[in-house]
C-alpha cells in the first residue's frame, strides 16, 4: 500500500488504529515506510506498549507521537477507557520521552463531568514534561453520538476553562498539520495548548486526509463509510492500481461548504475502530 501512497504524492503518513502497537510488525512497517521517503511519519496510540516499543520505533524512523490521555486520576481514567492501566500509560508516555521523538502530544477527549475539571492540570503537567497537550471536542461518531447531548464541551469553554494560563490570541493552525488549532502559554511562548473543534467548528472544507483502513479500503471521511477497496492492488504490488483507487477516493471527499463532517446523521453509524483516529 505504502509505494502507493508514494506514487500518488503522499507526503505525509500516521499510523492509528485500534490500537496500532499491537500489531505484532508496528516497528517493521515503521522502518519501511521511513525508508520510502515521507517527510512526516506520525503515531497514534493509548501508549500500553509503549515502555517497550518506544525507542525501537523512534530507530525505526517514527518521528513523531501521539498519545491518548483523557485524565491524570486513576480511578476516572480506568472508568473513560473502560478498564484502562494509568500508571502503564505513564510509564510509556516517559519511556517515549526518553526515545528522543522530535515531537510528542496528548490527546484528550473532553467529556463534561468527567473531566473538564482537569484541563488546566493536563496543560501544566504536559507542559512540564515538553509535550503540547490538546483538547477535543466529542464528535458524535459511533459511542460518541449516544453521550453527546449529555457530556459535549465546546472548545470556547474549554478555553474560558484555561484562560488564566493562555494568551488571549486567536487561536490559529500549522501549515500542513491538520486541524488543531493552538494558543500559546502566557508564562512561555515556546509552550502551546491545542484544541480540535470538530463538532462546534467543523473543518471539512479544509481536509486533506484520507484514511486506509486494515480492510484496504480508502476512506475520505471520517464520518462516513463511504470509501474506494485499493486491497488487490495493496495484495499484489501494484502500485499503479493503488494510485487509482486514491484518486477515486480522492474524488468522493465531501464538499466541506456543505457536508458537515461528524455532525452529519450518518456519522452515528460509523466505526471508529474501523476507520481510525
Amino acid at each position: 500500500m505504502m509505494n502507493g501512497l508514494v506514487a500518488s504524492g503522499v507526503r505525509r503518513v500516521r499510523i492509528t488504529g485500534g490500537e496500532p502497537l499491537l500489531y505484532p510488525r508496528v516497528v517493521e512497517m515503521v522502518a519501511y515506510a521511513a525508508s520510502l521517503g515521507f517527510d512526516d511519519i506520525a503515531l497514534t496510540t493509548n501508549a500500553t506498549r509503549l515502555d517497550k516499543l518506544a525507542r525501537p520505533l523512534a530507530a525505526a524512523g517514527l518521528q513523531r507521537l501521539t498519545v491518548s490521555l483523557d485524565s491524570l486520576d486513576a480511578d476516572r481514567f480506568r472508568r473513560i477507557t473502560r478498564g484502562g492501566d494509568l500508571g502503564r500509560v505513564l510509564g510509556g508516555i516517559d519511556a517515549a520521552l526518553g526515545a528522543g521523538f522530535a515531537e510528542i502530544k496528548i490527546n484528550c477527549v473532553v467529556l463534561r463531568g468527567e473531566n473538564d475539571d482537569e484541563l488546566v492540570a493536563l496543560a501544566r503537567w504536559a507542559w512540564e514534561r515538553g509535550i503540547t497537550p490538546r483538547f477535543i471536542e466529542l464528535m458524535p461518531i459511533a459511542e460518541g453520538a449516544k453521550i453527546a447531548a449529555t457530556h459535549f464541551v465546546p472548545a470556547a469553554e474549554m478555553r474560558a476553562a484555561l484562560a488564566s494560563i493562555l494568551h488571549a490570541e486567536e487561536a490559529r493552525v500549522d501549515a500542513d498539520r491538520g486541524p488543531a488549532k493552538y494558543v500559546h502559554a502566557r508564562h512561555d511562548q515556546r509552550l502551546r495548548v491545542g484544541f480540535i473543534t470538530g463538532t462546534s467548528e467543523t473543518f471539512c472544507d479544509s481536509c486533506d486526509r484520507l484514511r486506509v483502513a486494515a480492510d484496504g479500503v480508502l476512506r475520505p471521511c471520517l464520518a462516513t463509510d463511504v470509501g474506494v477497496s485499493a486491497k488487490a492492488g495493496a495484495e499484489s504490488g501494484d502500485a499503479a492500481s493503488i494510485v487509482e483507487a486514491i484518486h477515486q477516493a480522492w474524488q468522493l471527499k465531501p464538499d466541506g461548504t456543505v457536508w458537515k463532517g461528524c455532525t452529519e446523521d450518518t456519522a452515528a453509524n460509523v466505526s471508529m475502530r474501523a476507520i481510525g483516529g
